[in-house]
């Protein structure tokens, strides 16, 4: 274990983040103990401040996270834990703690991050509601490509002959499309957007 800067009650923050979507779920406080579980068992573990004892995230609601990664920052007084999450992070029922905007609007917007789109790509997959454009796309395989084809064609006529929101609506078009044909074969936007950051390096 990395030698890491508790403060003055033994404790330490952790902020929790949806691995795929990249949505900043909650901010939470470790202590060495809750730290070794998350270790030990692959689920975050925090020490309840209000309660005074340790917490297992989950342990009323069922709502786990799973645990792909753990960092910490540059002054090893912080950590970063990336989760697959079970369900909502925020006792409210929100997918985050982090619902509301000063304005007093709802913060949180639907594909925030491709990881959002994968995540509702993938429950589509699983549930296949009948009805759907999504499940008509994930029964058919040659459509997929097909509508991949069409749309890629619309963007790039978008682009020579069209208005800058006509680009982003075609291009939001063939994004859509090429996640469910990848979402078919088992893929996800971001096995394409590792092989972008290998060829960054």
């Amino acid at each position: 274990m990395p030698e890491l800067t508790f403060d003055s009650n033994g404790l330490i923050p952790c902020i929790v983040q949806d691995a795929d979507s990249g949505a900043v779920l909650t901010l939470a406080y470790m202590n060495e103990e809750s730290l070794g579980k998350t270790q030990e068992t692959g689920e975050t573990w925090f020490f309840s401040r209000s309660r005074n004892r340790l917490w297992h995230k989950g342990e009323e609601s069922g709502n786990v996270q799973k645990v792909r990664e753990l960092r910490y920052d540059c002054d090893a007084d912080a950590i970063l834990a990336l989760v697959e999450p079970t369900g909502p992070a925020c006792h409210t029922g929100e997918t985050t703690c982090f619902y509301r905007g000063f304005d007093g609007e709802p913060a949180l917007q639907r594909f925030e991050s491709p990881g959002e789109l994968t995540s509702t790509l993938n429950a589509r997959r699983a549930e296949m509601p009948e009805g759907s454009y999504t499940t008509q796309l994930l029964n058919d395989p040659p459509f997929i490509a097909e509508k991949v084809l069409e749309e890629a064609e619309e963007v790039t006529r978008a682009a020579r002959e069209e208005t800058d929101d006509r680009v982003a609506n075609e291009a939001a078009d063939v994004i859509y499309h090429l996640a469910v044909l990848m979402t078919q074969r088992g893929l996800s936007l971001q096995d394409a957007f590792a092989i972008l950051n290998e060829r960054a390096r």
